[in-house]
């Protein structure tokens, strides 16, 4: 048995427990508060260098000072459960059954923080961390605003690794990128009438029937695209009116918009602007306003291109190198359909790559679940990665 495994199968009942215990913490986008303190200790605990919590909430710990600097990033926000009767284990319980952790965010993706962070522990026992610097975050507000907490970590903290993994659910494969994603709002506008009289106004309403329609069309022309292909979802519609008895002088459609590879936003502008031609309408991305548990607003500008990286960038090589001396095989590989933290690290040209346990399509769903195993052999890649490098 090599050192890092000897070193996993040491704290393997650790981290099983450590996953568990952020699993029956609720930390619901804009209230990590409890969870983030519960890492905070558990950092410091592991014997972390320095541990710094920014301004808008995320939590970075640091081991080592040299170069490169390799960085694990997982949010500990969730989606909510908002149907516990649905559930077989309650989601906030941390079951442990037949080898798999259950509950909300076991998959999406507190046990790829737990596995990261004692990943970084078993790196610093082993002193990998002579020459290098381990960075670890665990972010906020992801599910809502994908990036926006590492684009605000790098500035406050001033600094930028060499090498980023996206520590998202992967089923323990290696994921070389993700669609785009384009978040748009169209609005039509009509004219108020009394619902008397609906001849004197103009129904926004009726305005947008056709809009749909084209949304629809558009959405199956992608569906019928060979190979990778986009996609297009209506997800959200309202309308404003004076009042009930009032014929409605708004109406808003929220769309979501996944890209490929070879899509741009200028390919994306003549597809909105082709929707919404010749009616009463506009659109525009649609901004969206959060605020994060320390009090910080947050504007997201949901706008992202897709990302690849190349099977020969070096980044890849190493990783590719860490499994097989790992597992002793060359590792599967992936291609997310969700968007990530890793938009803002693309953008900014740091190589990025995806890595980790549980299987993706479980993430937001009734009996999310992670299989143990996978918890472990991920803090067992991430160390090896950690040594590789």
């Amino acid at each position: 048995m090599n050192s890092v495994k000897s070193a996993i199968e040491e704290i393997k009942s650790d981290l099983i427990e450590f996953a568990q215990d952020l699993v029956k913490i609720k930390s619901y986008s804009g209230d990590e508060k409890k969870i983030i303190k519960c890492i905070k200790e558990k950092m410091n605990e592991l014997d972390y260098d320095d541990v710094v919590i920014d301004s808008m909430g995320n939590i970075v710990g640091r081991i080592g000072n040299g170069q490169p600097i390799i960085m694990f990033d997982s949010h500990i926000d969730t989606v909510e459960a908002n149907d516990f009767s649905e559930w077989t284990h309650p989601p906030f319980d941390g079951v442990i059954e037949d080898g798999r952790l259950h509950g909300r965010g076991s998959v999406d993706m507190k046990s790829s923080a737990a596995a990261s962070i004692y990943a970084g522990a078993v790196a610093k026992k082993l002193g990998f961390h002579h020459d290098k610097t381990i960075v670890v975050s665990c972010t906020v507000l992801e599910e809502d605003c994908d990036g926006e907490n590492l684009k605000h970590l790098f500035s406050e903290l001033n600094f930028k690794p060499d090498y980023m993994i996206i520590c998202e659910p992967s089923g323990n494969k290696l994921v070389t990128g993700h669609k785009g994603k384009a978040q748009v709002a169209i609005k039509t506008h009509g004219i108020s009438a009394h619902g008397s009289a609906p001849e004197k106004g103009l129904n926004a309403i009726y305005e947008m029937a056709e809009i749909i329609q084209r949304v629809e069309k558009t959405s199956a022309s992608l569906l019928n695209d060979q190979g990778q292909h986009g996609t297009l979802v209506a997800s959200r519609i309202s309308s404003i009116g004076e009042s009930l008895n009032a014929v409605p002088f708004e109406c808003e459609i929220y769309l979501d918009r996944r890209m490929v590879m070879g899509e741009t936003k200028e390919i994306i502008k003549n597809e909105m602007d082709a929707i919404i031609a010749d009616k009463k309408a506009f659109w525009e991305i649609g901004i969206l306003h959060r605020k994060s548990w320390t009090g910080m607003d947050v504007r997201y500008h949901p706008f992202h291109l897709p990302w690849q990286i190349d099977l020969d960038h070096e980044l890849t090589k190493v990783c590719f190198k860490a499994f097989n001396a790992a597992f002793g095989s060359d590792p599967e590989l992936d291609y997310w359909d969700f968007s990530t933290n890793a938009v803002t690290t693309t953008a900014m040209g740091i190589p990025t790559i995806g890595f980790g346990p549980g299987e993706y399509k479980l993430a937001h769903m009734v009996n999310e679940n992670c299989q143990l195993s996978q918890i472990v052999d991920a803090c067992d890649f991430y160390a090896t990665m950690i040594d590789t490098v």
